[in-house]
């Protein structure tokens, strides 16, 4: 009886307390409030900055990782694709006897596999060797790569860089498409013939006469100087290749798959199989670092700009709390401690820092949701497009950590500018305070 009679009596006592929680908490909330329009003019020029400083970094980061999507695209679509199934060590060594038996046989299941899911994914077969092409007049080292001519459009962007003539037709036919510099250090042009004379896989000497049937201009001149491609089968053929291959590369359609799509195809390979499967990040290794390298220096700058903003909300707190001395000394002679006046200095800023995180996140979300359909293109870009048949204009997402992003530390940083201003109550003496003009 007693035990019940004093939870019974316990639980209005913890309900007054709780009210009375509240309602102070309400009444700090309130006076932050206050105190925030106490000079509006001073508090919307801070707001201010705060609102364009969260737009800028909410547009400037969304860009720039819309930026190095669209520079991982176009490096990965003019070769290497997302994904590719090897054997291990080809990706070092480049070895002709390190190749994928029955590569056709590994590619159609992948394809099967991502044809279920993902049905704007792409799958060919390559294989590649060094070899020596001869025209009537010269003769240089290439490298001779064996593709799928019905899968490799989906895969690189080379079959729609065919500046004369056409591309690969036939899967066994005896032709071939050579880079624009190759072509004229060979002196050669469409029609003519090339002699391409190697070792094949066994040992063996290898040669075939191809007949060139397009020109390819990459733009880079390192590539245009060694590519040429031909049939798979005609490269099987020529080099004792019989069913093997050396790459399956895989070609997605955004980033956000790669991860996942490649535990998936691992899954897949035969279990007997000691093949492995490689993403771009294993294939490119200088693509993100230089991504790293640009991604420091930008993140220095906005470093710039939120050490700028900070010092801006640091001023402003500051002068609040000078200009209130005298009120803050009267109210602690009469019982208040520094501690909840310090508290009350912090919300006033939290509020403030809360209003630019959501105007700048809606204001910045908004700009880029238009800029995403519509498109951004700087000088030369359009050029460069139809040079290099890539895209050409940016579309920057609205994905959400890379909106709040920025105007978090930006928050953040104004809360932790508003720690000193806080700080200095501690120190502040009632007497002297209340004597202040």
């Amino acid at each position: 009886m007693l035990i019940s009679m004093s939870g019974f009596l316990a639980w209005p006592i913890s309900r007054t307390r709780a009210n009375r929680a509240g309602r102070l908490s309400n009444i700090t909330l309130r006076l932050a409030w206050r105190n925030l329009w106490r000079q509006p003019r001073r508090t919307l020029l801070t707001l201010g900055a705060m609102v364009f400083s969260n737009v800028l970094l909410a547009f400037m980061i969304s860009l720039q990782f819309g930026m190095y999507g669209l520079m991982i695209d176009n490096t990965l679509a003019m070769l290497t694709g997302h994904i590719q199934v090897q054997v291990p060590g080809y990706k070092d060594d480049k070895k002709m006897r390190q190749a994928i038996a029955d590569a056709a046989v590994i590619g159609e299941i992948i394809r099967e596999g991502l044809g279920q899911g993902l049905s704007d994914a792409h799958v060919a077969v390559r294989a590649s060797a060094f070899a020596l092409a001869s025209s009537e007049d010269r003769s240089f080292g290439i490298l001779v790569m064996g593709v799928e001519p019905g899968h490799e459009p989906g895969v690189s962007t080379l079959p729609g860089l065919v500046q004369q003539g056409r591309y690969l037709s036939g899967d066994d036919a005896q032709e071939v498409v050579i880079g624009s510099v190759l072509a004229r250090n060979l002196k050669v042009t469409t029609g003519d013939e090339i002699t391409l004379i190697g070792s094949g896989l066994d040992g063996s000497f290898a040669a075939a006469v191809v007949n060139v049937v397009g020109i390819i201009h990459s733009g880079m001149t390192d590539l245009d100087r060694t590519i040429a491609q031909v049939p798979l089968r005609t490269f099987q053929e020529t080099f004792s290749m019989g069913s093997s291959a050396h790459q399956v590369v895989v070609k997605l359609a955004g980033l956000d798959q790669v991860a996942g799509t490649t535990n998936r195809i691992a899954q897949w390979l035969p279990a007997d199989s000691d093949l492995v499967v490689l993403d771009w990040n294993e294939l490119e290794p200088g693509l993100k670092q230089s991504i790293q390298a640009d991604m420091f220096s930008s993140w220095f700058m906005y470093g710039v700009l939120i050490a700028l903003v900070a010092f801006s909300v640091l001023n402003t707190v500051l002068m609040s709390v000078l200009e209130r001395t005298r009120e803050f000394g009267i109210i602690m002679s009469l019982g208040l401690t520094p501690g909840r006046l310090g508290r009350l200095v912090i919300l006033e800023t939290a509020i403030m820092g809360a209003m630019g995180l959501a105007a700048g996140v809606l204001i910045g979300a908004a700009i880029i949701s238009w800029i995403g359909v519509t498109g951004i293109s700087f000088p030369g870009m359009e050029e460069m497009g139809d040079q290099f048949n890539i895209p050409s204009r940016i579309y920057p997402q609205v994905v959400l950590w890379q909106l709040c992003l920025g105007p978090g530390i930006v928050f953040a940083a104004t809360f932790v500018a508003s720690i000193w201003p806080a700080a200095r109550l501690h120190w502040l003496d009632p007497v002297q305070a209340m004597r202040t003009a």
